[in-house]
Formats: C-alpha cells, sequence, structure tokens
C-alpha cells in the first residue's frame, strides 16, 4: 500500500534502486515508458542484441536521448544514466545493478540469464514467462539458495492472478479458481502464423504496416499462451490443472462464480483450487457482453450464512446460491505495471509470484501428424502448441516442455492431439535451459517418489 512512498524516500535519500533490462522490444519498452516518471529508480543499463533497436524504441516512448547516452555502465552510474549495449553478461556482473528485468522473451536465453543473474547476486523479474513455465520451480528454489528475490512480472496476468489469489487468501477466503479470459474457439488450436489474422479480424496487410508478429500472436490465439501462464499460476499458487487441462469455457464476467464452481453444483470445474481459462466468444463463434478477455479473476466462497450474507448487503455478485462470488480485474497493462514488481522486490524483498513446487505444466502437442526429420518451431508455430497438464502426468509421460520445443528435430512420428516427448527429439544437452529442466525434473520425480 505505500510502494509509491518508500520510492519518494529513496529518492530523496540519493539511494535509488539499480536496474538491468535485457531486451527492450514490446514489453521492455512499455517499462521503459514509465521509468522517468517513477521516483526511486535508476535505470543502470539495458543489453539487447539490436542496441540500435533499444534506442529506437527509447525515442518511441519518448527518452531524452541524453539520458541514455552513457559510454559506460560506470559512467551511467556517475551520470545518472543509462547505458545501452550488447554484453548481458557484463550488465549482470555490474556490482552497480541489484536487480535484473528479463524481457528478452526468449525462454532458452532467459533460463541461462536468470541463473548467471542469481551466481552474480541479483534479484531477478521474469517477464518472460514460457522460462518459469517450463523451469520456474527450479529456478526459485535457486534463486532462494542464492539468497536473492526471483519473481514473476506485474502486469502480465500471472502475476496478478497471483496477486487475487493472496487477496483472497489472506482475507480468509477459500479459492475455489482463479484464471484469466481469452478469445477462444476450439478450432483456434490448429491455427498457424498463416491463419491467425483471419481469426483476429485483421487482413494480412494491416497486420503488415502495424508491424504485428504472426507468430507471436498466434501463440496467444491457439492456446500456447494460456497453456503456459496457467503453468505458472498453478506453480506459484498451488491451484492445479484439471485433469484435461483447459476447457475454456464461455462467460460473462456476471455469469463467472455460477460457472467456476464443481460440477456437482452446476459449473465446470472438476476440483476446487483449479485454474481455468474463460472465452469471450460463445460457442458459434458470437462474441459475449461485458467479457473477461483481456482480464484476470478468482473465485472465493462464502461458506458460512453469516458470509454469504455479508455477499448479499454489499451487492456482490454471486452464483444463484450465494457461495461463490468473483473479483475480477477486466484489462492488465503488460510493462507498463512491472514496475510494481521492481518496488516489491527492492523495497520489501518480496516476489510478486514465483513458483512453490512444480504443479503443472506446459507440455508440446502436435498440431497435424508430424514426421520424423520435421524441426519443431515452437509455440505459435506450424508444429506444436501447448497444452496444460498435470506435472505428475507430464513426469509420467516423459513430455517435451513447450518452452524447449524450439529448432529442434524429432526422430519419431507424432500424431496430430499427442504430446511430444523428449525420446521424440534430439536436443542440445549442453544447453544450459536444457540441463535446468532435467535438473528440475530429476528434483521433483524424487519428491513425488518421497
Amino acid at each position: 500500500m505505500n510502494l509509491y512512498a518508500k520510492l519518494q524516500e529513496r529518492a530523496a535519500q540519493g539511494r535509488p534502486l539499480r536496474l538491468g533490462l535485457i531486451g527492450a522490444g514490446k514489453f521492455g519498452a512499455m517499462y521503459l515508458a514509465q521509468v522517468p516518471k517513477t521516483p526511486g529508480i535508476h535505470l543502470v543499463g539495458i543489453a539487447d542484441l539490436s542496441p540500435d533497436g533499444a534506442r529506437a524504441n527509447l525515442a518511441r516512448v519518448g527518452w531524452d536521448p541524453q539520458r541514455h547516452q552513457a559510454s559506460s555502465l560506470d559512467a551511467a552510474l556517475r551520470e545518472g544514466t543509462t547505458h545501452i549495449g550488447e554484453d548481458w553478461r557484463a550488465l549482470v556482473s555490474h556490482p552497480g545493478v541489484d536487480i535484473v528485468v528479463e524481457a528478452t522473451g526468449n525462454p532458452i536465453a532467459a533460463v541461462e540469464h536468470a541463473l548467471e543473474s542469481f551466481v552474480q547476486g541479483k534479484h531477478v523479474v521474469m517477464v518472460t514467462v514460457e522460462a518459469d513455465a517450463f523451469c520456474g520451480p527450479l529456478l526459485a528454489l535457486k534463486a532462494r539458495a542464492a539468497g536473492v528475490v526471483y519473481s514473476l512480472a506485474y502486469g502480465d496476468q500471472p502475476a496478478l492472478i497471483c496477486d487475487l489469489v493472496d487477496w483472497a487468501r489472506a482475507a480468509g477466503f477459500n479459492v475455489v479458481a482463479a484464471g484469466r479470459g481469452h478469445k477462444w474457439l476450439p478450432h483456434f488450436e490448429q491455427s498457424t502464423p498463416e491463419t491467425v489474422w483471419g481469426y483476429y479480424g485483421l487482413a494480412p496487410e494491416q497486420a503488415r504496416l502495424g508491424g504485428l508478429n504472426p507468430k507471436m500472436f498466434n501463440s496467444f490465439l491457439d492456446g500456447s499462451k494460456p497453456a503456459i501462464e496457467m503453468s505458472a499460476v498453478c506453480n506459484a499458487t498451488g491451484l492445479t490443472a484439471a485433469p484435461g487441462g483447459l476447457l475454456y469455457p464461455s462467460a460473462s464476467v456476471d455469469d463467472i462464480p455460477a460457472l467456476m464452481r464443481p460440477r456437482a453444483e452446476g459449473g465446470v470445474l472438476h476440483h476446487k483450487g483449479q485454474v481455468e481459462v474463460i472465452s469471450s466468444l460463445e460457442a458459434d463463434g458470437t462474441p459475449i457482453p461485458y467479457d473477461i478477455r483481456f482480464g484476470v479473476w478468482v473465485v472465493f466462497e462464502g461458506d458460512t450464512e453469516y458470509i454469504r450474507r455479508c455477499f448479499t448487503e454489499y451487492g456482490v455478485r454471486t452464483d444463484s446460491s450465494g457461495r461463490y462470488a468473483c473479483l475480477y480485474k477486466r484489462w492488465h497493462l503488460i510493462g507498463l505495471e512491472v514496475g510494481i514488481s521492481v518496488a516489491s522486490i527492492g523495497l520489501r524483498g518480496e516476489s510478486t509470484g514465483a513458483a512453490t513446487g512444480f504443479r503443472a505444466d506446459a507440455v508440446a502437442t502436435a498440431k497435424r501428424d508430424l514426421r520424423a526429420g520435421e524441426t519443431l518451431d515452437g509455440e505459435g508455430g506450424y508444429t506444436v502448441v501447448g497444452r496444460l497438464t498435470p506435472a505428475a502426468e507430464s513426469l509420467a509421460l516423459g513430455a517435451l516442455p513447450l518452452g524447449l520445443a524450439h529448432d529442434v528435430r524429432l526422430v519419431h512420428p507424432v500424431a496430430a492431439g499427442q504430446p511430444v516427448r523428449w525420446s521424440d527429439v534430439v536436443l542440445d544437452e549442453t544447453l544450459t535451459a536444457v540441463r535446468a529442466r532435467r535438473e528440475m525434473e530429476a528434483v521433483y520425480a524424487v519428491a513425488s517418489v518421497a
């Protein structure tokens, strides 16, 4: 409740939180737009494979060029300015950087960036949720061992869901379900970068002129991103996935309490304490008024007559029984909100969501019949889609996480709709991310046996 006041204190004391940003693309640019307006923050350096692209984004969001002309990280610290370069290792190892914001969107690289940051004693805000989905439980363990904080990024939906779940539990409510919204119809799962704009309602030329990335947008549309984000939520909150994964039931905001209750009570939940994603479209494709497409929600339980009467007295929207209620945010602001994570870590030593166990996984699943010799192209592409799967099931299958299904060759055919397994692909076992995932699976395989 007082992060802004504490940031003002740090500014007045001349002790700003000192940050390093890896990746100045779309998400990074949104945060950069907020940095000059936030007291108590000094962005010491930006590491990006395209320094010119980073500078272009800084200009786009309104930075004064004089703010990012530092010749080195040391100069940036002396001058209170920002250095831009390509060397992420130099950034995370510099003693003048306290917190690293990882915003590359590349899950393989992000795992390496986070692990090295921990070695260097830096806190990490993990914007690249794809990395957290397949390796977050291990990253959280490594961060604790190093005495630093690892966190999901506030503004992205997983951290916002974690916040709602924490609110409900801290207020004494039992959380029945939590999740996000999405524009969804079942055939979207087979969408490719060639079909994405038609489903979005954009002409290809409009998308091209807007500089929109079809593969990235398709990762949202085909269900990969929802699976990734719900994996992160499960692992951070203790909520779990239904055995069959996500249902994507259709509902308006007002209908969420009735929908998100157990099947025996007229809802769609397999069990209480579940994650789910709600579609903003009816089954025939009709848009639902007052939808939750871009938002997040939590359903909690009034388990006594007194609490249910309080719900009624204060106009809380519930299901017909009065037992199940919902709190929600209809929108999220992505990178514009990530400063909440930075402040929470730097001022309170608290994450805005981090894995506490391995409960769910986003498993690479064939979009079509795949032949031996084909190369998987990762989320949003032509070959695989992510499906939310309970972690125990993923481990038993030997399933390949979606985050590692990039530029890897199949050695066995995989039928449409079937999970891709580790044994079906050739992976570079020397990659830090591959070794980290192997280590995580070993840790949690032992834990599940114990």
